[in-house]
């Protein structure tokens, strides 16, 4: 069940559950299901922010590659990827979709740079490996923004999909596998 229906449901339940307790409260201030109702109402923002928050990705400190600069990179990355997913779930307008979108995109590319960059200064031997790695996702994800493009709202769901699998496991694969030998090289 997506957001979108999710919302609904907990909107049409809001509604219901204030013109019941109305009713209830017509016949007598003292009828106990009223405000046994009260307390369902104050509790339904709850169950609704704890099912919201499921697609959102966490810092987990075995993403951590041991380089402070990549690690806050990653930290971003996740964060402006969850704004993302955001967006999506609760069908934002199509305004926030596509900044939120940019963002990610942008800065994604800044950190491919920087970590490049980095690789290429200590003389990463797998670095053209690495950065083809990079070069694969932005192509990956420039074909979704042409899908998305066409398609508007609907393509979301895959990008999002894509992106935060790709990210999880680009950090804990290939990422990792440079850590070592960067923090070797003074690299922290």
């Amino acid at each position: 069940m997506n957001n979108r229906t999710k919302s609904f449901i907990y909107a049409m339940a809001i509604g219901l559950i204030i013109v019941i307790i109305f009713l209830g409260f017509l016949s007598s201030f003292t009828n106990p299901v009223s405000w046994l109702l009260i307390g369902a109402l104050l509790l339904i923002p709850i169950f609704y922010k704890k099912s919201a928050q499921s697609n959102q990705i966490q810092w987990k400190d075995e993403y951590s590659v041991g380089i402070t600069h990549i690690d806050q990179d990653h930290k971003k990355l996740i964060l402006l990827l969850n704004q993302f997913t955001v967006a999506y779930d609760h069908a934002m307008s199509e305004v926030f979709e596509k900044e939120a979108l940019e963002k990610l995109i942008d800065y994604t590319k800044y950190h491919f740079e920087r970590e490049e960059k980095m690789m290429r200064e200590n003389d990463y031997p797998d670095f053209i490996a690495h950065q083809a790695k990079h070069q694969e996702m932005i192509e990956q994800v420039n074909r979704f923004v042409d899908l998305y493009n066409e398609k508007g709202h609907d393509a979301l769901k895959d990008i999002s999909e894509y992106l935060t699998v790709w990210l999880i496991r680009h950090i804990n694969g290939t990422d990792k596998e440079y850590s070592q030998y960067l923090n070797e090289r003074g690299v922290h």
